[in-house]
């Protein structure tokens, strides 16, 4: 499991973030405050406060393509 700091701001972002996370085959969670969604559903997205950071959480070892695909999103 590997944990990321991300920022998804805008409609665009949110329809982007999806498309690319969905693409990959284990289970990625966004958590923001006490709330976990499906990073995959862009409805749980929507339903989040998107003005904060968040943290997302890949269950998987091998995180290495994932960061490659979202490193837009990534707050560095």
């Amino acid at each position: 499991m590997k944990e990321f700091t991300v920022k998804i701001e805008t409609i665009d972002d949110v329809k982007k973030f999806v498309s690319t996370v969905m693409t990959f085959n284990y289970d990625i969670d966004l958590i923001s405050g006490r709330y976990a969604i499906d990073a995959k559903s862009i409805m749980g997205i929507f339903s989040i406060d998107l003005s904060k950071e968040l943290k997302l959480v890949a269950h998987t070892d091998d995180t290495a393509e994932l960061e490659k695909a979202i490193a837009k999103f990534i707050v560095k």
